[in-house]
């Protein structure tokens, strides 16, 4: 069987055409426990994978970026990505001002942003039940969790009580929910205005993993903030993601990692697999 998806695989890979894709995202996939990964490059329009490769190293998606044509190179615009390093030294080393191609993907960021958020609770939470054996913040955990207009209304009132008492961690909720705002914004004067705004607010909160957080923005400033021109995320690598999942489920894992590339290939490709 893996024999036929291969052959599969070649003939599809073979008959593509090296079309423009204006916007990319780069995206890692677990192939098994212990850190091991692989790279995936997806098409954001079409929502196809494009490339796969093992490891995630500067190598893994600099080999991607070699094998473009020139018309390729130029048509390329956006490449969304998280802040993996070995990523973005492949993008500014392998594409032409490839800096100013990179857009750090918003889902990344806030996902760091709500961690930060999570430790404070649990710092606060903590310290309650070493002071008193008492904490305000039992059972609160998902609560804080939730961005606020996603907040289930059974859980509504209790959320104000707490928020009510001016804790560690309603000031880091507030910081977290701050920030989305940088997203709706479509010029750069006023996105640029915005965040030393947001991070000023961020860096006097007195509260380390939400400045840790916000350090680690302002390092990759620029490509935060070129949403702007590039309103793309990483939403359609992440659809294919879950859609890899699904499939690593069926398979009951892979050991091989040929397998699991292929399979990659064959179920979200967009190829022609079919002889003719």
């Amino acid at each position: 069987a893996w024999g036929v998806m291969a052959r599969a695989v070649r003939r599809g890979r073979a008959r593509k055409h090296a079309r423009p894709m204006p916007y990319i995202g780069v995206d890692e996939k677990a192939f098994r426990k212990g850190q091991r990964y692989h790279t995936i490059v997806c098409d954001l329009a079409q929502a196809t994978v494009e490339y796969v490769a093992e490891d995630r190293r500067v190598e893994s998606l600099g080999a991607f970026y070699d094998q473009l044509t020139a018309a390729q190179r130029d048509a390329l615009v956006g490449v969304a990505m998280d802040m993996w390093e070995p990523y973005i030294q492949a993008t500014r080393t392998r594409l032409p001002a490839g800096d100013d191609r990179i857009v750090f993907d918003r889902f990344h960021i806030m996902r760091e942003m709500t961690a930060a958020v999570d430790t404070v609770r649990k710092q606060e939470h903590r310290a309650f039940l070493q002071a008193d054996g008492g904490s305000p913040l039992t059972k609160t955990k998902y609560l804080w969790l939730f961005n606020e207009e996603h907040l289930p209304e059974r859980h509504a009132e209790t959320f104000a009580v707490v928020r009510a008492l001016e804790l560690k961690v309603g000031r880091a909720w507030a910081i977290k929910e701050g920030l989305r705002a940088l997203w709706t914004y479509r010029q750069g004067a006023a996105v640029r205005r915005f965040f030393d705004q947001w991070y000023t607010w961020a860096i006097r909160s007195r509260l380390e993993p939400v400045k840790k957080v916000a350090r680690m923005i302002l390092r990759h400033r620029g490509g935060v903030l070129r949403f702007v021109k590039h309103p793309i995320t990483n939403g359609v690598a992440e659809g294919l993601n879950s859609k890899i999942m699904s499939i690593k489920r069926k398979a009951g894992g892979f050991r091989n990692p040929q397998h699991f590339t292929t399979a990659i290939y064959f179920h979200c490709g967009g190829l022609d697999l079919y002889p003719r």
